[in-house]
C-alpha cells in the first residue's frame, strides 16, 4: 500500500511538471493530462492498480460538480436557459441515443443497453477543458456562459442516463415508459434534496461563529453530504449536488463574513479540483495495461477503431444540432428574435468546443467489475477504452484547434457588453460613494483624523475613477495612458514583494505582520489583472 501511494504521489508530481510546462507553452493543460495519462500506461513496469469503482465514483463527482456549479454565474444561466436546456438536455439525450443505436450496430455483442451506456458517458463535454482553452482567447461572452451553463447541468443528466442504463444492464429489464416518470421522480426529488440540504449550510455559515478554516471545510463537506443524503432516498445525487451548489453560490454573499475566508475558500477548491483533475488521468494511466489486456476477443486496433467511430459521431451529432439550437427559436419566438443574432461562427465555436474530458473518464472508471458474485461486467474495458479514446481525440484533436478556429473566424463580441475595466471603474465608484455616506455619518459625531484621512483616499479614489471613464469616453488614446499606469502599478506591488522578502530576511517585522502585508499586495494586483492568474 505504501508503495503504491508513493508510486500516485510520483506520477502526480510528473503530472504537475508537464501542467507547468503546458502552461509555458500555452496549451490548455487538460490536453497535457489526457496525454500523460496514456503516457503512464505505456511505462514498463509500473505496477496495476484496482480501486473499488463506487469510491470513485463517490470521491471524484460530487466535488467536481459542486465546483462547476459554484463557479456558474446564475445570471448568465438563466439569461441563456433555452440554449443551455437544448444542449444540456436535448443533445444528451440525442448523443446517448445515436451512440447506442451506433455502438450496438458497429460494435459486435453491444447490446441497446451498454450502448446507451456508452452514451450517457461520452455525451457530455467538460467545462475545465473548454473554458481552459478559451482562457485569453477573444471569444463572445454568451459562448463562455453556455459552455459553462450546459457543462453544468448536462453532467446531472448525462449521469442519470448512465444510471438507467447501468441498472437496465444489471438487472436485465427496461421501460421507456416507466424509466422517463422514474427519471422526472428521482431529479426532481433530488432537486428538493439538494435545496434542503443547502438551507442547512446556508444557516450553519451564516449564523454560527465559523471561522475561514472552519468555513472552508464546510464547503468541501457539502457536496458529498448532500450526495449521499439523496443517494439513501433513492433519488439523484448529481441533481441534489448541482442544485445545492448553484443556490450556495448564489446565496454566497451572504454566508461569508469575510474577505479572508472567501480567498482561503477559493485557494481550497482551486487545489482540490487540479489536484483531482490529475489524480483522474494518473488512475486511468495505471488501469490501462489492465483494461487493454481484458478486452478479450476485441484487439487494442479494434477499440481504437470503435472509438474514432464514437469521436466522429459525437462531433458530428453535436455540430449538426448546434445550429438548430442558435437559430431555431428565432424563428418561433418573437422574444429570443431581441437578442442579437448569433449568426455562424458562435454555434460553430460552441459546437467545436465539447471536449470531453474528467467526469466521463471518472464515471466510466465506475461502472461494477462484477454483474454478482459469480458474472463479469459484459464489455467494462471496452466501454472504458472506447471512453479514454474519445476523451483523447476530442481534447487533443478538438482543443489544438479550436484557438485556430477563433482566429479564423476572427469573431467578435455578439451582445453589447461593457469592458470589464469599465465595469470595475463603475463598481468600485458605487463602493466608494456608499462608504462617503457611512464616513459622513460618523464624522458627524466624531472628530476622528483617521475617518477624516480615509474620507479623502476614497474621494481621490473616485475622482481617479470618473477620469477613467470619462477617458475612456473622450479618447481612445487615453486607454494607452491607463495601461501604462497599470504596467507602472504591477512593477511597484513586484518591487515592494522584494523589499517585503528583505524585511524577512532582516527579522526587524513579525512575520505576520509581513504577510498582511503581502496579502494586501495580492488584493491590489487582482485589481488590475483580474482572475487571469488565478
Amino acid at each position: 500500500m505504501h508503495e503504491k501511494l508513493l508510486l500516485i504521489l510520483g506520477l502526480l508530481l510528473i503530472v504537475m511538471l508537464l501542467v507547468m510546462l503546458a502552461q509555458r507553452i500555452k496549451i490548455a493543460y487538460p490536453i497535457f493530462l489526457v496525454l500523460a495519462g496514456l503516457g503512464i500506461s505505456m511505462i514498463p513496469g509500473v505496477p496495476v492498480l484496482k480501486l473499488d469503482p463506487d469510491i470513485i465514483f463517490l470521491i471524484f463527482l460530487p466535488p467536481l460538480l459542486y465546483e462547476a456549479a459554484w463557479y456558474t454565474s446564475w445570471n448568465d444561466f438563466w439569461k441563456w436557459k433555452r440554449p443551455i436546456s437544448l444542449l444540456a438536455f436535448g443533445l444528451v439525450f440525442l448523443t446517448s441515443l445515436v451512440v447506442a443505436y451506433a455502438s450496438q450496430a458497429l460494435i459486435p455483442g453491444f447490446t441497446l443497453a451498454l450502448g446507451f451506456l456508452l452514451g450517457g458517458i461520452v455525451s457530455p463535454p467538460d467545462a475545465v477543458a473548454a473554458t481552459t482553452v478559451l482562457k485569453g482567447l477573444k471569444v463572445p461572452k454568451r459562448t463562455i456562459a453556455i459552455l459553462e451553463g450546459e457543462s453544468l447541468i448536462n453532467d446531472a443528466s448525462s449521469l442519470i442516463v448512465f444510471r438507467f442504463a447501468l441498472a437496465a444492464v444489471m438487472t436485465g429489464a427496461f421501460s421507456m415508459h416507466e424509466a422517463t416518470g422514474q427519471f422526472f421522480l428521482v431529479a426532481g426529488m433530488g432537486i428538493v434534496v439538494g435545496i434542503a440540504g443547502a438551507h442547512i449550510f446556508y444557516a450553519i455559515h451564516k449564523f454560527l461563529p465559523t471561522t475561514p478554516a472552519i468555513d472552508a471545510a464546510l464547503t468541501v463537506m457539502t457536496p458529498y453530504i448532500l450526495f449521499l443524503s439523496a443517494e439513501h432516498f433513492h433519488f439523484s445525487g448529481v441533481m441534489a449536488v448541482v442544485s445545492g451548489g448553484l443556490f450556495m453560490s448564489f446565496r454566497a454573499h451572504e454566508m461569508f463574513k469575510t474577505g479572508t475566508t472567501r480567498i482561503n475558500m477559493t485557494g481550497v477548491w482551486n487545489t482540490l479540483i487540479f489536484v483531482m483533475n490529475a489524480l483522474v488521468f494518473v488512475l486511468i494511466g495505471l488501469e490501462l495495461p489492465d483494461i487493454i489486456n481484458g478486452l478479450g476477443d476485441t484487439s487494442m486496433m479494434q477499440g481504437i477503431k470503435y472509438g474514432l467511430m464514437i469521436s466522429g459521431i459525437v462531433i458530428l451529432v453535436r455540430l449538426l444540432w448546434i445550429y438548430p439550437v442558435a437559430h431555431l427559436p428565432r424563428w418561433i419566438s418573437e422574444k429570443a428574435r431581441r437578442d442579437p443574432n448569433p449568426g455562424w461562427k458562435n454555434p460553430l465555436i460552441i459546437g467545436w468546443a465539447g471536449m470531453r474530458g474528467v467526469v466521463s473518464l471518472a464515471t466510466a472508471l465506475s461502472i461494477p467489475v462484477m454483474m454478482n458474485s459469480q458474472t463479469d461486467f459484459p464489455m467494462r474495458n471496452l466501454i472504458i477504452f472506447i471512453t479514454f479514446v474519445v476523451i483523447f481525440v476530442t481534447l487533443v484533436f478538438q482543443g489544438l484547434t479550436l484557438p485556430l478556429i477563433i482566429k479564423l473566424t476572427k469573431i467578435g463580441e455578439i451582445d453589447p457588453i461593457l469592458p470589464s475595466h469599465e465595469q470595475q471603474a463603475g463598481i468600485q465608484m458605487r463602493l466608494d460613494k456608499l462608504a462617503i455616506e457611512k464616513l459622513n455619518k460618523e464624522q458627524e459625531m466624531s472628530s476622528n483624523s483617521l475617518i477624516e484621512n480615509l474620507k479623502n483616499a476614497l474621494e481621490n479614489d473616485i475622482k481617479l475613477h470618473q477620469n477613467h471613464l470619462s477617458s475612456l469616453e473622450m479618447c481612445t488614446n487615453r486607454q494607452n495612458d491607463m495601461r501604462e499606469y497599470h504596467e507602472i502599478m504591477l512593477d511597484i506591488f513586484a518591487l515592494q514583494r522584494k523589499e517585503l522578502f528583505k524585511m524577512k530576511r532582516e527579522k526587524l517585522f513579525s512575520d505576520d505582520e509581513i504577510r498582511k502585508a503581502e496579502s494586501q499586495l495580492d488584493l491590489n494586483e487582482l485589481k488590475i489583472t483580474g482572475n487571469k492568474h488565478l
